[in-house]
């Protein structure tokens, strides 16, 4: 079991940057991969990036590739969200996810065990 609570979110002008934190509670956050998703209003909620249990492999959803840029700090039981060069359709609720069973999913929500209550990001124009 593990419990997820983001922070970071705000406002910020196109162009900007944000950090997104996650913090994990358990002694397990280490053997976990975990994502970040996004829900903007009046859309489903999407993949945006992934990182691994040790930190070496990362995937990003093609929106977001090269602007963003995710990484974990087991010691802290942390993980973060770089994002830089914002643009209003970036606008959305951040949610991080953990990964305990690693069905391969890891693009779909179903794909996540463990969901934190997410953080507001509007980005304007």
């Amino acid at each position: 079991q593990v419990q997820l609570v983001e922070s970071g979110g705000g406002l910020v002008q196109a162009g900007g940057s944000l950090r997104l934190s996650c913090a994990a509670s358990g002694r397990m956050f280490s053997n976990y991969a975990m994502g970040w998703f996004r829900q903007a209003p009046g859309k489903s909620r999407e993949f945006v990036s992934r990182i691994s249990s040790s930190g070496t492999v990362k995937y990003y959803a093609d929106s977001v590739k090269g602007r963003f840029t995710i990484s974990r700090d087991n010691a802290k039981n942390a993980m973060y969200l770089q994002m830089n060069s914002l643009r209003p359709e970036d606008t959305a609720i951040y949610y991080c996810a953990a990964d305990s069973s690693y069905s391969g999913r890891y693009r779909y929500d179903d794909g996540y065990d463990y969901w934190g209550q997410g953080t507001l990001v509007t980005v304007s124009s």
